[in-house]
C-alpha cells in the first residue's frame, strides 16, 4: 500500500514530532514510505523518501502545486496529514479524501487549550460569544477564531480523522464532526532507551514546556507542601524558566531525546499537573515506559492511560499523591494496549479501510 505522509516539519521538538517519527519507523518495516514536509530538521528512517516542499507550512500556491505534482507522481492509496495547521493545506488534503491526525486543540479551540482566561477548564464548544471571553485583544481573537474555523471546516472533507484520545474525539463531536469518521488511535513511545542508566541522583521530575498552562508552579507548590526531601528537577524550557530558576528549582533546559531516558532513570516520580486539557499526555506514557510512577491531574485524555488521576486543580491532593507514590516505592509499567504493535495494527486497518472505500467508489 502506498501512503503519502504530509507534515509541516520533521523534527524532534515535541510529542507530535516523535509520534510521526515513530510511525515512519514502524511503517518502514513494511517497505518504502514517502513524506512531504516543509522543513526537515532530522533524518527519518532509512526506508523513508523525503520531499522538501518550501512554503508548505503557510500553504503557499507553489507548495500546493508541488504537493499536487507529488501526489500525481506517487498515486498513493492514502494521503495522511500530520500536524499540518495551514488551512490551505488542510483543504488540499480534504479535497483528496485524506486522513488527518489531530494532535492538539488548534482545530476546535482558538485560545489556551480549553483553559479559560481566568484559569478554569472550558467545557463549552467553540463559538464566537464564548471564545471571545478568553482574549483581551479582540483583533487577535478575530484572527485566531477565523483560522481555527477554517481548519475545522476543512475536516469535513477528510476521509477519516485520527485523534489521540476519547477526550479529543468528544471535543470534535461537540463542534460538529461526524463521530463515525473519527478513529481514536493513541500515540506510542518511540526512541527511549529503557536500558539507560541514571544521569544524576534521585529526584522528583517534570518534563515538558515550562509554561503556566503545564502547571509548573503547581508542581513547585505541591513539592513544597509535601515536604519531600528529594530535589525537584525540570527538564524543558519555556517562558517560565527564569522564574523557576529564581525559585531555586533545578532547571536542565531542553534535553535531547537521546538523553531523556537517563533523566527518567533518575526520577522517583514524574509530576504532571496540566492546567490546559491534555490531548493525551505522551510524557506520562514515556515515564511509565521507563517504570516511573506518575502523579497527574485529571486533565483531558490523561485518565485514559492513568487510572489514578488526581482531581484537577487540587494542589493539596497533588502533594498527598506525591507522598503516596514515594511511600509505595514500586515501579510502574506501561498499560496494556499502548504498545507499538497493537496501535500500528489499528492504523494499518484504518489505511486499508480508507483505501478500499476509495477503490469502491463508482
Amino acid at each position: 500500500m502506498r501512503i503519502l505522509h504530509v507534515a509541516d516539519r520533521l523534527s524532534t521538538r515535541g510529542g507530535a514530532d516523535w509520534h510521526l517519527l515513530g510511525l515512519l519507523y514502524e511503517l518502514g518495516r513494511d517497505g518504502e514510505t514517502n513524506l512531504a514536509v516543509g522543513r526537515k530538521e532530522v533524518p527519518p528512517a532509512e526506508s523513508c523518501q523525503v520531499t522538501i516542499v518550501p512554503g508548505l507550512e503557510a500553504g503557499s500556491a507553489a507548495a500546493l502545486d508541488a504537493l499536487e505534482a507529488l501526489a500525481h507522481r506517487l498515486s498513493p492509496d492514502v494521503i495522511h496529514l500530520h500536524n499540518c495547521m495551514g488551512p490551505a493545506v488542510l483543504r488540499w488534503g480534504a479535497a483528496r479524501g485524506a486522513i488527518l491526525t489531530v494532535q492538539d486543540h488548534r482545530v476546535f479551540c482558538p485560545g489556551r487549550g480549553k483553559l479559560t482566561l481566568d484559569g478554569r477548564v472550558c467545557r463549552e464548544p467553540m463559538a464566537p460569544s464564548t471564545c471571545a471571553n478568553c482574549f483581551e485583544d479582540h483583533e487577535y481573537f478575530d484572527r485566531m477564531f477565523d483560522v481555527t474555523r477554517r481548519r475545522l471546516d476543512a475536516l469535513g472533507g477528510m476521509r477519516a480523522v485520527i485523534v489521540l484520545s476519547r477526550y479529543m474525539r468528544d471535543e470534535l463531536v461537540a463542534v460538529g464532526v461526524d463521530v463515525a469518521r473519527i478513529a481514536v488511535i493513541p500515540p506510542f513511545v518511540h526512541g527511549l532507551d529503557t536500558t539507560a542508566t541514571a544521569d544524576g541522583p534521585p529526584c522528583v521530575l517534570f518534563v515538558g514546556r515550562l509554561v503556566a498552562a503545564k502547571g509548573v508552579f503547581d508542581v513547585v507548590d505541591a513539592h513544597r507542601l509535601s515536604g519531600v526531601g528529594l530535589p525537584l528537577v525540570f527538564a524543558g524550557t519555556g517562558s517560565e524558566r527564569a522564574r523557576l530558576e529564581t525559585a531555586g528549582c533545578d532547571v536542565l533546559g531542553w534535553v535531547p531525546h537521546d538523553r531523556l531516558a537517563s533523566i527518567y532513570k533518575r526520577a522517583c516520580v514524574l509530576m504532571m499537573p496540566s492546567r490546559w486539557q491534555e490531548p493525551f499526555g505522551i510524557v506520562g506514557l514515556e515515564a511509565l515506559t521507563m517504570s516511573v510512577p506518575v502523579v497527574a491531574w485529571d486533565s483531558g485524555g490523561v485518565s485514559e492511560w492513568h487510572a489514578a488521576v488526581t482531581p484537577w486543580g487540587d494542589i493539596g491532593a497533588l502533594a498527598r499523591d506525591l507522598l503516596a507514590a514515594l511511600e509505595v516505592g514500586s515501579r510502574r509499567r506501561l498499560p496494556d494496549g499502548f504498545d507499538p504493535a497493537t496501535l500500528m495494527t489499528r492504523l494499518r486497518d484504518l489505511y486499508a479501510a480508507v483505501a478500499n472505500a476509495r477503490d469502491a467508489r463508482p
